[in-house]
């Protein structure tokens, strides 16, 4: 199952990459909604190798799931791969300046099942794919905004 969305912001491509690749903001973020995170590597700085567990509640059921960066071309590219119970995520986001004072951030996610409960766990989502595809473009408009913002203040 895939999901993707694409978001144009205002802001030049070497300051989005650094938005995107602000791993402790996102793991901030993360802990304030419940999850529990830890990183488990030692490495600086955003590059492969990069590693995360994390715990979540979805559905009732508690979840494990572990999070690795395996690819970084800066400042166009991030590909992420999340293991957890029966399902594998492969992530990649894709920067394009469009001009110097303008990048689009393009998202693909997709989601495959290992096991018959995760299979069932997918065809649930593809029951609600318009739902859970206009939340991910509310999430990335909302992402394009505070990264806008945070790039106005630090210029003024």
């Amino acid at each position: 199952m895939q999901f993707s969305a694409k978001q144009d912001i205002e802001v030049p491509i070497e300051s989005v990459f650094a938005a995107v690749t602000d791993f402790d903001g996102f793991t901030t973020q993360a802990l304030r909604r419940g999850a529990e995170v830890v990183r488990v590597d030692t490495l600086t700085g955003p590059c492969a190798g990069m590693t995360w567990q994390v715990g979540f509640e979805f559905r009732g059921k508690r979840r494990d799931m572990e999070i690795e960066l395996l690819e970084v071309v800066r400042p166009s590219d991030l590909k992420m791969r999340s293991t957890t119970s029966g399902l594998d995520g492969h992530m990649t986001l894709e920067l394009v300046a469009l001009s110097k004072q303008r990048t689009r951030l393009g998202i693909e996610l997709e989601l495959a099942p290992k096991t018959l409960s995760a299979r069932l766990l997918i065809q649930s989502l593809k029951l609600a794919r318009g739902s859970l595809s206009k939340r991910l473009r509310k999430r990335l408009e909302g992402f394009a905004r505070a990264t806008e913002e945070r790039f106005r203040q630090n210029t003024a």
